[in-house]
This record gives structure tokens, C-alpha cells and sequence, in this order.
């Protein structure tokens, strides 16, 4: 199968478009916010606590929008996000062009916009293997991050220049726009009902219907049902929640380190111009990766993902060590494209292993557990740094990303877990002759 066969279906390049243009603007957001938050006061803990907010609230709503991305329909939720959040980051645009942003304010807009963001998330995840057959998903995946990742390598660069030259609030502005266009892409996206959503009749074998049998529509149980059943899926795969456990730590260590030490090392060193550079570089490499990992045909595929997640602390480490721009630029690209891997084989084993019409509320399990402790982090980081000093926190940091792989890798079902390979189309000479 081609790896563009994905391209073929409308609703893939619909969904594709619309993620692809948010992508560009989303890449605008954290750079021009970090920078407006230290112009307004310098403070690295106070960048933790507007970043940690919207991921505090993004984490406390990301159940419920699995909940109701598994009874609404996923594009309309899509639509009525990007609506939301075209506007709260065009209120915080405005507040910073015009000099009446205050941390305060700023808190609150980002705690709307995590909850705004909860409600598209799982949507999102869960709707792109609706819009391809089976066996071209992993196919699908890689494209999808493909491209998110090139978007990423534009607009990292780009809104570097555009806060250094014109000021972070036209960065933001821009991150309010896309979502607007990213909306009327999702809008016309149509697939197929969830065959799942009814309940065999009697006299079917193995859940296919049987002649002269018909298929009973449920009555929808309730939103803590709903819950039950999403959280009943995740625990009983223990690959899951091992992994989900583990990037629990490493994305807090990560996000921490990244995205707030980051910036404060970056305005002491290399600059703003270049730390976004540094970031594009990153994404560079994730592009790299999904070059590599749309081709790979691997049994044990989330064995090999997870393996390649180590190399997640080196810009985290780099940044405290030795933070130069070639250093930091050659970390970025490496771990760029060793994420990649992981982050399409997690994609794919997600898609492969959990019922279709349960995969958004397992979809907003992971998340939550991915995701609760980074405002930890987010929020921790500065007074640590304070205290022990930028260079210490962020090897730590680095360090505490390197701690987290090896154990899930202690894991067995991590491991030997196995990835079902679309069989190839058979060729003209090997068809057999009766």
C-alpha cells in the first residue's frame, strides 16, 4: 500500500487541513506567550503559572470531552472548539498589543483556553481513523504528524522573527486566525456511524449479524457510565497505563524544562530568534522521523517506540550544560526524530487495540494521565531553579526523562506487545494457478 494512500479519502485531507493550518498558528502561541509574560515581568515562575494553568484545566476537562466525543458528533465538537478558542486567543492578543495584559487575566484566558482545547482533543484524536480503512492507519498516522511537524518547522522560525521584530501580542493574533481557518476545514468532514454504537441481536456469531437477525440500538447510559467503561478499557491493558504512567513524569520534567527554562536560558544566551530556531530544529527532526516511521513494518512497534523516547531529555540536558546554538540545534534534531517514532507507534497501537467506539474516552484517559502532572512541573520548575540553579534543575530534569523510559520498559506487555502488519496486495507472478 502507498504511503499516500491516505490522501485519498476527503475526510482524511479535510482533517488533515484543518490540523495542519491550527498546527502553523499553535506554534505561534507558547514562543509569543512566554516572551509577552517575561516582558511583563521577568519571572519565571510567573510564565509557569500562565502555561501551568491552561494545562491544569485542559486536564481536569479532558474526561468529559472523550465522554462527549464518543456521543456527539467528532467534527461539530472539532468546529465549536476552534470557534472558542479563535476567540479567547484574540482576547489575549488584544490585551497584550494594547498594554492591558496583567498575569491575572492572562491566567484565566489560558485557563479557558485548556478547557476549550480538552473539549477538540480527544475529538480529534479519535476521528482520524474514521477517515481511512484499516490497513492504511499507520499510514494515515505518519502523514498526519508529517505534516503537523512541517507546519511546526515553518512557524517555529517565523513567529521567532515576528516577536523579536513586532512584539509577542501579533504572534498570538495569528495563533486566533488559524483557528478560524482550521474550523471551516473541519466543518464539511463526514464519515461512516460507529458500527459498534449497536448491539448485536440474538442469533449473531462473533458479533457479525446473521441473516434474518437485526441489530438493537441501546439506550445511551449516562456520562459516569460512559466514564466507567472508558476507564475499564484503559486499565485492563497494562501497555497502556504503563506508558501513560511514564510520560506522566517525562512530560512534566520535559514541558518544565522546555518550555519554561527554555525561554529564560535562551533570553540570557542564544536569543529569541533563536531559541525559535531550536524549536524548528526539533520539529525538523520529528519530520525525519515520520519519513522513517511510515515505512517501518516492525512486529514489535510500540517496543520500538518507547526505546526511542530516551532521547527525549538531550535538548533538556544540552540547555543546562552547554547551551550554544549548534549544540542545542543538532539535541533538537535528534530528539525530534527519535519522538516521531514513538509518537507514531502509540498512534497506531492505540487505533489497532481499542475498540473504535470507545477510543475517544481511552484516548482522554491518556491524555489526563500524559498530561496532569506537567502544570506540576510547569509551575514547579521556576522556585526549584531558584533555589538550586538553572544548570542542576535542568540536568535533573534530563535525567529524571531518562529514568522514566527504562521503567516502562520493565514492563513486559511494553515489550512483547505486537503490531498486526496490512498484508501486502499479493503480485501478478505470485498468484497461485487451480
Amino acid at each position: 500500500m502507498s504511503v499516500l494512500e491516505p490522501l485519498r479519502h476527503v475526510p482524511f485531507r479535510l482533517l488533515l487541513a484543518g490540523r495542519t493550518v491550527n498546527a502553523l498558528g499553535n506554534t505561534f502561541a507558547p514562543i509569543a506567550l512566554a516572551f509577552a509574560v517575561l516582558d511583563l515581568t521577568g519571572s519565571a515562575a510567573d510564565l509557569g503559572l500562565v502555561v501551568g494553568a491552561r494545562t491544569v484545566v485542559n486536564v481536569a476537562f479532558l474526561l468529559f470531552g472523550g465522554v462527549l466525543a464518543d456521543r456527539l458528533p467528532k467534527h461539530l465538537l472539532m468546529v465549536t472548539a476552534s470557534v472558542a478558542a479563535a476567540l479567547t486567543q484574540g482576547v489575549v492578543a488584544a490585551l497584550v498589543l494594547t498594554g492591558s495584559a496583567t498575569i491575572p487575566l492572562l491566567i484565566a484566558l489560558a485557563a479557558i483556553n485548556g478547557m476549550v482545547a480538552a473539549l477538540a482533543l480527544p475529538a480529534s484524536a479519535s476521528l482520524l481513523p474514521l477517515t481511512v480503512p484499516a490497513g492504511a492507519r499507520q499510514a494515515a498516522n505518519a502523514l498526519n504528524r508529517l505534516c503537523l511537524n512541517g507546519a511546526a518547522v515553518v512557524g517555529a522560525p517565523l513567529a521567532g522573527v515576528v516577536v523579536a521584530a513586532i512584539g509577542p501580542g501579533y504572534g498570538i493574533a495569528v495563533d486566533a486566525l488559524t483557528f478560524l481557518i482550521s474550523a471551516a476545514c473541519f466543518l464539511p468532514i463526514r464519515v461512516p456511524a460507529l458500527a459498534p454504537a449497536l448491539v448485536p441481536a440474538p442469533g449473531t456469531i462473533g458479533g457479525e449479524q446473521t441473516p434474518g437477525t437485526a441489530a438493537v440500538e441501546p439506550s445511551r447510559p449516562n456520562i459516569l457510565a460512559d466514564l466507567r467503561t472508558g476507564w475499564s478499557e484503559f486499565r485492563s491493558r497494562a501497555w497502556l497505563w504503563v506508558v501513560v504512567a511514564g510520560f506522566c513524569v517525562m512530560n512534566a520534567a520535559w514541558s518544565g524544562g522546555l518550555f519554561v527554562l527554555g525561554p529564560v536560558v535562551a533570553d540570557g544566551t542564544i536569543g529569541r530568534r533563536a531559541w525559535g530556531l531550536v524549536l524548528a530544529a526539533q520539529t525538523v527532526g520529528m519530520i525525519l522521523g515520520g519519513l522513517v516511521a511510515m515505512r517501518l513494518r516492525l512486529r514489535r512497534l510500540l517496543f520500538f517506540g518507547v526505546v526511542n523516547t530516551v532521547f527525549m531529555g538531550l535538548p533538556v540536558l544540552v540547555l543546562g550544560v552547554y547551551p550554544q546554538l549548534w549544540a542545542l540545534l543538532v539535541a533538537g534534531l535528534v530528539a525530534g526524530l527519535t519522538l516521531e517514532q514513538f509518537g507514531i507507534a502509540w498512534e497506531t497501537t492505540m487505533q489497532e487495540h481499542v475498540p473504535a467506539d470507545k477510543l475517544a474516552r481511552v484516548y482522554s484517559y491518556d491524555m489526563v494521565g500524559s498530561f496532569v502532572a506537567i502544570p506540576v512541573g510547569e509551575m514547579a520548575i521556576g522556585p526549584i531553579a531558584d533555589l538550586a540553579g538553572v544548570e542542576p534543575t535542568l540536568i535533573g530534569a534530563a535525567a529524571l526523562i531518562t529514568a522514566s523510559v527504562f521503567v516502562m520498559l520493565t514492563s513486559r506487555d511494553v515489550r512483547a506487545l505486537r503490531h498486526e502488519m496490512p498484508e501486502r496486495a499479493p503480485q501478478p507472478m505470485e498468484e497461485s494457478v487451480a
